[in-house]
């Protein structure tokens, strides 16, 4: 899968006239305190699978993923492909085309993305309504929808989240483009405050013999 697929969320774009307000009280607490929560860890390991599927083109694919997070360091892999940022470098290593993407961490996009906007995508630019309550693998979870407010200027239209109402964290994501695509994240394991080494974050050319690197 290409290195759009790490990490790229997709969300519909909304037409109801019930989510016209940007906050809704309920939702905006949980997310807030899952924020907070978020905030207060240095780092973190985590599990996911994922499914990318769309009828209009027959498209529906499933791979597993796990991602590590120190600050603003990251390493992430999904599929066949790796991404790894040290902060000021990121590397996006596609074994498909045996590429390496090289590029300033200042210009990261949706394309390479931290792990950790996964568990905070709702942060910035998004309206929220929550739903309902339901049980999710045995446990009970909330889920909230969230809707970008520059919908004219988004690819996606919903995001999905189902935050369990225990341990106040993400165990699942459903994201919705334009195009039909649908993409189902879910959590398997989170591991706060996990110990891990700098080296982990750094591109080391001799893992990957004769591949080519492409430096933006």
């Amino acid at each position: 899968m290409k290195k759009i697929a790490l990490f790229t969320f997709y969300i519909l774009l909304s037409t109801s006239t019930v989510f016209s307000q940007d906050v809704d009280e309920k939702s905006q607490a949980i997310l807030n305190k899952l924020s907070s929560k978020m905030k207060a860890v240095q780092s973190f390991y985590l599990e996911f699978s994922a499914n990318i599927k769309n009828n209009a083109t027959g498209m529906n694919e499933t791979s597993t993923g796990k991602g590590w997070v120190k600050g603003e360091k990251y390493y992430a892999s999904y599929g066949d492909n790796t991404i790894l940022s040290n902060g000021l470098k990121t590397w996006t290593i596609v074994k498909e085309e045996k590429t390496v993407y090289e590029s300033d961490a200042s210009d990261d996009n949706e394309e390479s993305m931290n792990p950790k906007k996964l568990l905070t995508i709702w942060e910035n630019g998004f309206k929220n309504r929550y739903d309902r309550e339901e049980t999710l693998n045995g446990e009970t979870v909330h889920i909230l929808y969230l809707y970008p407010k520059e919908a004219n200027k988004a690819d996606y239209h919903t995001i999905i989240l189902y935050i369990s109402k225990a341990s106040n964290e993400v165990k699942k994501a459903i994201l919705k483009n334009r195009d039909g695509a649908i993409m189902t994240y879910s959590i398997t394991k989170f591991t706060p405050d996990e110990t891990i080494e700098d080296v982990k974050f750094v591109f080391d050319a001799r893992k990957y013999p004769g591949y080519e690197v492409v430096r933006d």
